[in-house]
């Protein structure tokens, strides 16, 4: 995806990306955020299927520390300044 400011964008995110979605990150990412300019409008869901990120793959999403269930990315519209925060699923013990 194109995060060019020029191209009519007009919203800008925090993305973190955590623990093996790190990979997904564009290359301007430093350690596992990225800041991104979207257009209006865009919803977790287009955010993370521009960048590759598997659904599958997907356990954990928090918009500024709010839970946002699966079945709602891709009605959940980003708004300026928010952070967007996933993760996979995690096993250990």
């Amino acid at each position: 995806m194109d995060w060019s400011k020029d191209k009519g964008t007009d919203v800008t995110i925090t993305l973190k990306l955590f623990a093996t979605l790190s990979r997904y990150l564009p290359a301007q990412a430093q350690r596992n955020i990225a800041r991104l300019e979207l257009q209006d409008g865009a919803t977790i869901g287009s955010v993370l299927d521009a960048l590759g990120v598997p659904r599958g793959e997907v356990h954990l999403t928090l918009v500024d520390g709010v839970f946002v269930p699966l079945d709602a990315l891709d009605g959940r519209r980003l708004k300026d300044g928010e952070t967007l925060a996933v993760w996979p699923p995690v096993a250990g013990g």
